[in-house]
C-alpha cells in the first residue's frame, strides 16, 4: 500500500500527519506536484515533479495509483477516477470519497463552478481549520487501521 498526495494544494499540516503515519506504519508516500517540493529526510517519501499543465499531476496519480493505495486529494474529478478504479480517496478535510457520494460531490462541484462563473456565488471553500485537521487525522487513522487488519 502506498499513500499518494496530490501535493500542489495540500496543506502542509496534512502532509505532516501523513508523514508521521508513514513512519509509524512503514508505508511509502508519493508526493506529486508540478512544482519543486521540499526535500524529505526519510526513505519512505518520494517526490514526483510532473510538467506544468492542466491536470498533469492528477493524470499521473490516476495512472500510477493502484486499488490498494490511498490517494489524498481535494480534487473531486481525480477522486472520482481513483474510486472508479476501485481505489480509496480521502479529502484533506477528512471526507472519504466513495461510490455512494462521488457522483453527488461532482454534481455539486459543477454547480458551484457554474454559479461562480455567472457571478451568483463568490469565493471558494472555507479556511482550513483545526477541526478539519482533526477530522482528517481521525479518518486517516481509521482507514489505515482497517486496511492493515
Amino acid at each position: 500500500m502506498k499513500l499518494w498526495i496530490d501535493a500542489d494544494a495540500c496543506p502542509r499540516v496534512i502532509k505532516d500527519i501523513v508523514f508521521r503515519a508513514s513512519e509509524r506504519l512503514e508505508l511509502s508516500v508519493v508526493l506529486v506536484a508540478n512544482t519543486s517540493l521540499a526535500k524529505h529526510d526519510t526513505r519512505l517519501v518520494e517526490s514526483v515533479v510532473v510538467p506544468g499543465g492542466f491536470d498533469v499531476a492528477d493524470d499521473y496519480i490516476a495512472e500510477h495509483a493502484s486499488a490498494d493505495d490511498l490517494v489524498i486529494t481535494a480534487d473531486i474529478p481525480l477522486a472520482a477516477r481513483v474510486v472508479a478504479k476501485g481505489g480509496v480517496a480521502l479529502d484533506p478535510r477528512g471526507e472519504l470519497y466513495t461510490d455512494e457520494n462521488i457522483g453527488e460531490r461532482l454534481s455539486m462541484r459543477d454547480l458551484m463552478m457554474e454559479l461562480r462563473g455567472g457571478g451568483l456565488v463568490q469565493g471558494g471553500p472555507s479556511q482550513f481549520s483545526p477541526a478539519d485537521k482533526q477530522r482528517f487525522a481521525s479518518s486517516l487513522d481509521r482507514l489505515l487501521t482497517r486496511r492493515r487488519l
